[in-house]
């Protein structure tokens, strides 16, 4: 073997390698985002991920969702849902759209909450969400019926 055939196949054995280094760079995994998936009913799709006091005050706190529907079981738009807090007394509202999800968020894990919807002369029964109730995201569909005379 002469000199030039030594050449010849050193830069082969140079070229495949720097093709396989680009071979596998050309199709890197990804790095992460930063961001956490929460996918679901309660949504969180990419937010940005959490510090230390945002972590202890949802640690502390917890979300209420559902849907609110008629005898039919058809989501009603416009109904009015109420949520009492019956430590403070402190009532919160929401008015569905026409999927008929509501949602509340930052309830607080040491309080029982009551909860209704009513719409036209429509009326849920009287729901309660208990401190026994240990779900983060606690999820309570409403049903209407007509008021009772």
């Amino acid at each position: 073997m002469n000199w030039k055939s030594i050449v010849a196949v050193s830069v082969a054995l140079a070229v495949s390698g720097v093709a396989t280094v680009l071979a596998q760079q050309s199709n890197p995994t990804p790095p992460p985002t930063g961001t956490r998936r929460d996918p679901g009913f309660f949504g969180g799709v990419g937010q940005p991920k959490k510090d230390k006091k945002e972590r202890e005050e949802e640690e502390s706190t917890r979300a209420l969702a559902g849907v609110v529907r008629n005898e039919a079981d058809q989501p009603v738009e416009g109904a009015v849902v109420q949520l009492k807090d019956t430590k403070s007394f402190k009532v919160r509202s929401y008015i569905t759209k026409a999927d008929g999800v509501y949602k509340f968020f930052g309830l607080s894990i040491n309080a029982d909450f009551e909860i209704r919807a009513d719409f036209k002369d429509f009326s849920s029964e009287k729901r309660t969400l208990s401190v026994f109730d240990s779900r983060k995201q606690a999820v309570i569909n409403l049903k209407l019926v007509p008021h009772k005379k």
